[in-house]
């Protein structure tokens, strides 16, 4: 196939779900670690001591806790945002041409809020399962998989209860879509305009390096937030600014709590996304009518 076959072809909206669900398998072990640096309170045991914590105690497999529901979370908010994302930008650009930053923050904004809410069960019981092993066992929950952590808090905690969080996962999606995909396409054409760039492996991965360290500065103070309160027990925050003060008590620096993993996970994470959906494309998409 050409190169310039391959530039003509556009992504299909489910390829953005199955990238981030590649990804999610591979940098899993790094996002378990954020969720475990961000949930302590006091902040005593860093990366490293986490690591050796969990593995001494519950072996190497435990760093996969809870992969089961950061699948279902990437193949329905990443699907999601990804789908919504490309379905509108291919209506704006049906041949390919620039489309301007601010349509492009526009369509990653609302695609970002409509992927947030659509992936808080997910995102909810993924945390608590990343979480499980650090809590005493009688306290544990013990979900055997995705689907089942969804269907007790439903039984247990009341429908609502998947949606916990939602609008800190929601604002977090807003400004994680802006960061990755609209930052993305942004680096990825500044780069094409200049003449040490064509459209391959190496500009793949150099935007999505930069997109992953954008999103992840951008979105780290919602993280925090968004994992605290779908860690929380019922009751134990009275409202959304009831967790701001909480987390603040700490100083401003907690809300930046597992930056260094979050970067770790989201930077190998954005760059494995983007190269899955690039060959995704390049191989299986469709060239527009």
């Amino acid at each position: 196939m050409s190169q310039d076959g391959e530039k003509k072809r556009m992504g299909r909206w489910y390829f953005g779900g199955l990238g981030s669900a590649g990804a999610a398998c591979c940098t899993h072990p790094l996002d378990l670690l954020k969720v475990h640096l961000q949930t302590q309170q006091g902040g005593k045991i860093g990366i490293v001591g986490q690591t050796v914590q969990i593995v001494k105690g519950q072996g190497v497999l435990a760093l996969y806790n809870g992969l089961s529901a950061s699948l279902v979370r990437q193949l329905t908010y990443s699907t999601t945002r990804f789908a919504i994302y490309e379905m509108a930008k291919q209506q704006v650009s049906p041949n390919g041409e620039a489309v301007p930053f601010i349509q492009r923050l526009a369509m990653a904004a609302v695609a970002g809020a409509c992927g947030g809410f659509v992936g808080t069960p997910g995102d909810m019981v993924n945390v608590r399962m990343q979480n499980d092993i650090k809590l005493p066992v009688d306290q544990r929950r013990n979900y055997r998989h995705a689907i089942d952590g969804m269907i007790r808090v439903a039984k247990e905690e009341g429908f609502a209860k998947l949606f916990s969080g939602a609008n800190w996962a929601t604002m977090r999606a807003v400004l994680m879509t802006i960061g990755q995909l609209c930052f993305y396409d942004q680096v990825k054409q500044t780069l094409l305009e200049t003449p040490y760039f064509e459209d391959n492996l190496a500009l793949h991965f150099t935007s999505s390096l930069a997109a992953g360290a954008i999103a992840t500065t951008m979105t780290q103070p919602l993280d925090v937030l968004k994992t605290r309160s779908m860690n929380a027990k019922p009751g134990e925050f009275k409202s959304s600014m009831d967790l701001v003060r909480y987390t603040a008590k700490n100083g401003p620096l907690a809300f930046y709590k597992g930056y260094i993993p979050a970067f770790a996970r989201l930077g190998p994470q954005t760059i494995l996304t983007f190269v899955f959906f690039e060959q995704l494309r390049i191989n299986f998409g469709h060239l527009p009518k």
